[in-house]
């Protein structure tokens, strides 16, 4: 059906919300249907779940179930409206993580259905069976009923969680973290940096050097001499040359791993190829230093199930009586995790610093103050000499996602839904998931559904200025 592995991503609430119906307690198989949407050819990610109620399932046992008609005509009035892909998905209570002749026998039946009702020639429908330890094993079928295997199911949460499956049809155990496995295991993920500069460039290096398999880059600037002492691997002959950035970095990655598939893209993250680009991705991580570029990381993340990765490094100064000091040495690390709160909802940015950023790249003449916002606050400086302070803040961004993917702490991950420290200060604080506060999203498991990211600007193939 395809050459590329297949992979499917779906939420925390959404694992929980399948797991806890699937499993009601009594021994019997359950079922639910889920709506997919896609974020590239070859990754869905769950838009929506449609429980099958218990009662009006014909039989119930511990190896067998009768689905009702009429949950799957529901599914698919909402799967055409969106173009989505439907996938049945069933509790196998015995912990077999593989489909049965049973289950061979009902999609063989019911896909074709399924397919019949659908116009689009390209879309695709599947199964799916979770075990009571949670794992999910899934596959896909084609209009012809040929079928591929699902070689992944992504589940971002406080961990993150991947069922791997073998060419033997058995889950990939998660390795160690910071063993050899943990390198190998790498090699099945990918990796969005947005922005490869400051702090970018460092994340990027250190993903490379870790194992990651795919690794997708995205910036539209070029390397210029004023940043040759914060971006590693930049040279004299990039900046006299205007290399752009991700070209320069991809290069670099050639020298030391032959093992990687690295995608680059010299473009703004505003634009609608470098969405659909991020949207492959299995992680992000926005190392952006603009509010419009953290907002579209932020919705690009809801929409593709990913977990986000943002950092920050701050410089504040005060004023003395000889002029300018530093006050503080900062910098901040937050996880999303989908269907958490966003970097909107822990006002990262708001309405009103996307009307000033805008203004300021605009109608500069409209602002009643201007605020130097580089690295160093209320000084302009076109050359800091920070790479010690981004290295410190690209290193824990990265430590924050191989504790998530393979756990190590000692306490809880939700505790650290945001890592803030003050190298003046020598300080280190930790704010809870809890301690956010959550608003409703809109873009939760949307894929590439029209308009994209729910902004008509990047609709119809075009950006619009």
């Amino acid at each position: 059906m395809c050459n590329q592995a297949l992979k499917l991503a779906l939420s925390e609430l959404h694992h929980a919300q399948l797991r806890d119906h699937l499993f009601p307690g009594d021994g019997m198989e359950a079922a639910a249907i889920i709506l997919c949407a896609q974020s590239a050819a070859h990754r869905y990610v769950v838009n929506q779940i449609i429980l099958v109620d218990y009662a009006d399932c014909r039989i119930r046992s511990a190896d067998r179930i009768s689905w009702p008609g009429t949950a799957i005509e529901t599914a698919i009035d909402l799967a055409e409206a969106n173009n989505l892909s439907i996938v049945l998905i069933h509790s196998h209570p015995g912990g077999e993580l593989a489909f049965s002749t049973i289950d061979d026998a009902s999609d063989r039946k019911v896909m074709p259905a399924l397919f019949e009702a659908s116009e689009s020639p390209s879309i695709f429908h599947g199964s799916a069976i979770m075990t009571p330890d949670g794992a999910i094993y899934a596959r896909l079928y084609n209009r012809d009923l040929a079928v591929t295997p699902i070689s992944a199911v992504h589940c971002a949460g406080d961990e993150l969680m991947a069922w791997q499956v073998s060419s033997r049809g058995k889950v990939i155990p998660q390795p160690m973290a910071f063993s050899t496995q943990m390198g190998k295991h790498l090699k099945h993920f990918t990796a969005c940096v947005v922005g490869v500069s400051g702090t970018g460039s460092i994340v990027a290096e250190q993903l490379a050097r870790l194992g990651i398999g795919r690794l997708i880059l995205i910036d539209f600037d070029v390397i210029e001499l004023k940043n040759l002492n914060r971006i590693v691997n930049a040279t004299l002959e990039d900046a006299r040359n205007g290399i752009a950035k991700v070209d320069r970095f991809a290069s670099a990655i050639s020298s030391y791993r032959d093992d990687i598939e690295v995608l680059t893209l010299k473009a703004s993250i505003a634009s609608r190829e470098a969405i659909t680009l991020a949207g492959l991705a299995d992680v992000l991580f926005c190392c952006v230093d603009s509010f419009e570029g953290r907002q579209l990381c932020d919705r690009i993340a809801a929409a593709f199930l990913q977990p986000l990765f943002d950092i920050a490094v701050t410089i504040p100064t005060r004023q003395t009586s000889n002029g300018s000091a530093i006050g503080d040495v900062c910098g901040r690390v937050d996880y999303v995790k989908p269907g958490g709160s966003t970097l909107a909802d822990r006002e990262v940015y708001t309405p009103e610093t996307l009307r000033r950023e805008y203004l300021e790249q605009s109608a500069p003449d409209q602002l009643t103050e201007q605020v130097a916002e580089g690295y160093i606050k209320g000084i302009i400086d076109e050359a800091p000499s920070v790479i010690s302070l981004n290295m410190r803040a690209a290193s824990d961004c990265v430590m924050e996602f191989i504790a998530r993917a393979y756990p190590f702490r000692l306490e809880p991950n939700n505790e650290r839904a945001r890592t803030m420290f003050s190298l003046a200060a020598g300080e280190e604080e930790f704010i809870s998931e809890s301690d956010f506060s959550r608003a409703h999203n809109p873009y939760i498991g949307r894929g590439l559904v029209e308009p994209l990211l729910g902004m008509p600007r990047f609709s119809n193939g075009e950006v619009l200025v």
